[in-house]
């Protein structure tokens, strides 16, 4: 009992369920990861990266289509993509001068449906 009070570092908390918190210790991915998952997260913070994101979930699209589409010039529908391909949630191929940007794979759908559940579950 004694074991389980022992202070958490430099935190003024007191260790009430020792075995709970070693528990959660053990299966906390590494730091990286958790980074890269901070990361991906920050890229869905941008209203035109969901538009963009939304419009592949339907087609493959080139930048002039997708740009159209969202009333946006190409460049700032570029930049997007770029930080979307940099995410690993965009690819794109090139047929002759178009280049036609899609989904990079159906977990990213996956990840929308599920936060579509979450914030229309009420």
């Amino acid at each position: 009992m004694e074991k389980e009070k022992q202070m958490i570092d430099s935190c003024s908390c007191t260790i009430i369920h020792e075995d709970i918190v070693n528990k959660v210790k053990e299966s906390m991915p590494q730091e990286e990861k958790l980074y890269d998952l901070a990361e991906l997260f920050k890229v869905f913070g941008d209203t035109t990266r969901i538009k963009i994101l939304y419009a592949l979930f339907e087609s493959e699209m080139c930048v002039c289509d997708i740009a159209a589409l969202l009333g946006m010039n190409q460049s700032a529908i570029s930049h997007q993509l770029r930080v979307l391909k940099q995410a690993g949630l965009a690819k794109f191929r090139k047929e002759g001068k178009v280049v036609y940007y899609s989904l990079d794979d159906e977990h990213i759908k996956n990840i929308f449906d599920q936060g579509f559940i979450h914030i229309t579950h009420k």
